[in-house]
């Protein structure tokens, strides 16, 4: 090779190392996904903490839901001026069942699968979300399941075994982790339920649009339970029921949803969504912190195979 030539190739790798063309990372928009995930893990954690307190779920969804509501309705109405298109009678059933799925009985059954089971292995089996929407997918609109997907599947459901065994180490009531479990299985499905519908609407609707207003009728719905089911004298509590339930609004409801817009803009849906594999951990880490649960083999194990599940079934 003439000297010359070598010369110049040198000069352009050199070049290529002091100017890469690889893009740069967006650190607010990776900040934005990893805040959104840990908000939304440290939801768990506050709820046990407000339940220390002797208040029940009813109460505590609905204070949760009184205090998003303001924010849900300013969103709303931001989105809705940002909008072209009125909403027709079908877009607001379609709302309306949303919210019903989405935000109120799956938050509705997860703070009550929360009374029975630890933090950490409610956030495990609520994040196996996306193996139910791949096999409601199958079942619904025709989808086929895959291999790896199945494989996915497998080892998904046997890291949750493996954290359900954990805590019937430690908690040692079979009849009680299990009511707790299937409750927040129960969670789960609706949550996986409400993503199948949105992904019906949202393209034509607007992704904080159908968010806001499915928001606000899950608000009025925890908010409307509540005064059928219990006296208003019930809203009488100690002040850190308030505290932590305004800390949920704020910093597990509102924010994390305002977070996770910013980051979709920012980086794209599926670094997002990879980030949600954080919030198992999270949740382990604060429930060791803040709740005194016990973290051993088992349950560590099972949350990678969890994620390592979820992770296999994201992966394109």
């Amino acid at each position: 090779m003439p000297r010359s030539i070598l010369s110049k190739a040198i000069a352009i790798v050199r070049s290529n190392n002091r100017h890469p063309t690889l893009p740069t990372l967006d650190r607010i928009g990776l900040l934005c996904a990893v805040l959104a995930a840990v908000g939304f893990s440290f939801k768990a954690i506050l709820v046990k903490l407000a339940y220390r307190h002797g208040v029940d779920a009813e109460t505590l969804l609905a204070l949760r839901m009184a205090f998003s509501l303001p924010f849900f309705i300013i969103m709303g109405w931001m989105s809705a001026n940002r909008s072209s298109t009125a909403l027709t009678l079908g877009d607001r059933v379609w709302l309306c069942g949303l919210g019903l799925l989405g935000y109120y009985l799956a938050s509705y059954l997860d703070f009550l699968g929360l009374r029975y089971i630890s933090a950490a292995l409610e956030r495990l089996i609520l994040f196996v979300y996306p193996t139910l929407v791949v096999v409601l997918s199958a079942l619904f609109l025709g989808q086929p399941i895959t291999r790896r997907m199945l494989g996915a599947l497998v080892v998904c459901y046997v890291g949750i075994a493996l954290a359900v065994a954990h805590d019937l180490h430690i908690a040692g009531s079979a009849r009680d982790i299990a009511l707790g479990s299937a409750l927040v299985f129960g969670s789960a499905l609706s949550y996986a339920l409400y993503l199948l519908g949105n992904s019906l609407v949202v393209g034509r609707l607007g992704a904080m649009r159908v968010t806001a207003f499915a928001s606000i009728v899950a608000c009025l719905l925890a908010i409307g339970q509540f005064l059928l089911m219990r006296p208003v004298a019930v809203l009488v509590q100690p002040w850190p029921v308030y505290a932590l339930a305004l800390a949920m609004a704020l910093f597990s409801t509102v924010l994390p949803v305002w977070l996770v817009s910013e980051a979709i803009r920012r980086l794209g849906a599926g670094p997002v969504a990879l980030t949600g594999s954080l919030g198992p951990v999270a949740t382990l880490l604060l429930a060791g912190l803040l709740l005194d649960e016990a973290m051993g083999g088992a349950q560590l194990t099972g949350a990678a195979l969890v994620i390592a599940g979820v992770l296999i079934m994201a992966r394109r």
